[in-house]
């Protein structure tokens, strides 16, 4: 017979006060306790918001207004969960457990996200890369993969090649930036030169001078058909349903994107966090997404970027196509930097980056087969695939 699970750790009103005056966020949902210092900063309505509620109870709050919280946000709270608050009436207890009973009956697809993962007994053993393992799920990857965890997550064997599949942040604009600004300058001066002609390839009596004032409208194109590139992308690759009998390409559909939404946690060296009166794990989880994760890596993104610097030399002239292309990274170094900011920043509330966020964090934890633009909803709009707003429904 397995061993009884320890009893959950218990706080009284004092200590949880204790935590909350040395700078904790603490939230409780009856009497389950949750401590979200680590996540206030990444939270979609802001950090304040979660701040102003340190101490309270957030029932109401997770059914609304201003909006209802989805089945994989429920779930997500779940992984916070510290303990239970000693001195709560029985009755407080009761009344919470209907209200989740209630919740489940309201929306019967969310009853299988509010349980916590037991690490033992998932689909996959997170002890082992999991590149490898996730072919084998099947027709219960797509359900599994968009259920996301506040666990690192390791893809490959080699050191080295795990290695290759992380950055950080920051290498993006270091080493596209100068490529962007070198490319610029050059295909300008070309410009100037005043030899650059279209339609060559097809005739030159009727061939088109491109002045060098044309320079700026042509790297403003790339800069517009990135976005186009960047919803296409994320759209029909990144979120493409493998099939369930193919084991290579439900790899390749994790290793591209769905680790992204499955994996959620950095973990870190144990260290006592700013204002934290527990000693830490061994493993302690700093931030609700894996920052290591959220920009394309400089050697595979070399390939692609290359692939498209390619072709764009095949279909127009050298500084014609040169100037997109510059245009087009610039563009992309900015979808990056956008992502991860939608991931790690605290925009100020009602700004577009706002917006944004709110529009991607839905993405994630509710609509994923909607609202793939990034750094901008424009070709969400254009094609009809913008997150529905729902009506508020709270529940009774």
């Amino acid at each position: 017979m397995a061993p009884a699970p320890p009893p959950a750790a218990s706080f009284s009103p004092s200590e949880v006060q204790r935590r909350l005056a040395a700078g904790a966020c603490w939230v409780r949902r009856g009497a389950r306790l949750y401590d979200l210092s680590s996540f206030v900063r990444h939270h979609p309505g802001g950090e304040q918001l979660l701040r102003a509620r340190a101490g309270q109870d957030i029932s109401a709050d997770l059914d609304g207004p201003p909006h209802r919280h989805s089945a994989n946000a429920r779930r997500w709270l779940e992984q916070y969960y510290v303990g239970e608050l000693r001195g709560e009436q029985q009755g407080s207890m009761e009344n919470e457990a209907v209200a989740l009973e209630e919740t489940q009956k309201t929306d019967p697809a969310m009853e299988p996200w509010f349980k916590v993962v037991d690490w033992d007994k998932d689909l996959v053993d997170w002890r082992k890369p999991l590149l490898w393992q996730v072919g084998h799920l099947g027709e219960k990857y797509d359900e599994w993969v968009h259920q996301p965890v506040t666990r690192p997550i390791r893809l490959f064997h080699s050191d080295l090649i795990e290695g290759l599949s992380k950055t950080v942040w920051y290498s993006v604009p270091i080493i596209w930036v100068p490529l962007v600004l070198y490319l610029s300058w050059s295909y300008y001066r070309t410009f100037a030169q005043g030899n650059v002609r279209l339609f060559t390839s097809f005739t030159t009596e009727y061939a088109l001078a491109v002045p060098k004032s044309m320079f700026p409208g042509l790297f403003m194109l790339g800069i517009f058909l990135w976005s186009l590139v960047e919803y296409l992308i994320h759209r029909f690759l990144f979120h493409m349903k493998p099939p369930s009998d193919s084991y290579y390409l439900i790899m390749l559909h994790f290793v591209m994107h769905g680790q992204h939404h499955k994996g959620a946690a950095q973990a870190w060296p144990a260290a006592k966090a700013p204002g934290c009166l527990l000693t830490p794990k061994p493993l302690h989880l700093q931030a609700p997404f894996d920052g290591s994760r959220l920009v394309f890596p400089p050697v595979p993104a070399s390939l692609v970027i290359g692939v498209f610097y390619l072709c764009l030399q095949l279909i127009l002239p050298e500084a014609v196509g040169g100037t997109v292309f510059a245009g087009g990274l610039l563009g992309y170094v900015l979808y990056d930097m956008t992502h991860y900011y939608l991931h790690f920043g605290s925009p100020h509330r009602g700004s577009y980056l706002y917006n944004l966020k709110a529009h991607h964090v839905k993405h994630h934890f509710a609509h994923q087969k909607s609202g793939f633009g990034i750094s901008t909803k424009l070709w969400d709009y254009c094609f009809h695939t913008l997150i529905p707003e729902k009506p508020h429904l709270k529940t009774q």
